[in-house]
């Protein structure tokens, strides 16, 4: 990878349970290949400010991108049409009813510019044991008994680890994702981690923030 002119090597991942220090990223944030996703290697990841991100075909990538996308939770913007369905009976919300399902459909939804699905079957294994173990959870958006959208993602306590969302029809993933705001605002966590910058999710009060301001965020809420 290309830095200042020349190209320094990757860090591959061996069976040791570490990653590289997260300045040591390219300038995409990409920061390491390789290594695992066991439930250990994931956990010591997102707590460090690092996510897994790969095609079906290639190794796993892992990524610690500067700037940060986040959203305070305080700070999610609900527009007037929103708000004329949040007060609708149009949609229902239950969590951690259909993980499994919620997964699939993150994967099965077309994403304009994306070629396949990064959502592998690797990584919904590994996924669906965070799960079990109380670590990933699920938000379901239901019209009447149908599964119209959702999301999913990974709980440190005072954040949320967004990973995907999905909508089968209008508005259904903002549903989701308001309702999460506005649940973990409640409860004062600090931040949703969003990853990488999307209109969607700016239109919905995320910003960007440096590395070093999420880390030291990150790093307050895992003492």
């Amino acid at each position: 990878m290309q830095k200042n002119g020349h190209y320094d090597p990757l860090f591959f991942l061996s069976d040791e349970l570490y990653f590289p220090p997260v300045e040591d990223a390219n300038i995409d944030g990409l920061l390491a290949v390789g290594g695992d996703l066991s439930t250990e290697r994931l956990l010591l990841a997102y707590k460090s400010g690092i996510f897994p991100w790969f095609n079906e075909n290639s190794l796993i990538l892992w990524w610690s991108p500067d700037p940060r996308m986040v959203l305070y939770p305080k700070n999610i913007k609900i527009s007037k049409s929103m708000r004329k369905v949040m007060r609708s009976n149009l949609f229902r919300l239950t969590k951690d009813t259909c993980f499994e399902t919620v997964i699939e459909q993150c994967a099965a939804i077309p994403r304009p510019g994306q070629d396949g699905t990064w959502i592998t079957p690797q990584m919904k294994k590994a996924y669906v044991e965070l799960h079990k173990k109380g670590i990933a959870h699920s938000y379901e958006v239901w019209s009447e008994d149908q599964l119209v959208g959702g999301l999913y993602g990974i709980d440190l306590g005072h954040v949320f680890c967004g990973e995907s969302m999905f909508s089968l029809v209008s508005d259904a993933s903002k549903f989701a994702f308001i309702k999460l705001g506005q649940e973990l605002d409640s409860k004062n966590y600090v931040l949703i981690d969003c990853q990488v910058h999307t209109r969607h999710l700016a239109s919905l009060g995320a910003e960007e923030i440096s590395r070093s301001s999420f880390l030291r965020q990150l790093k307050r809420t895992n003492k």
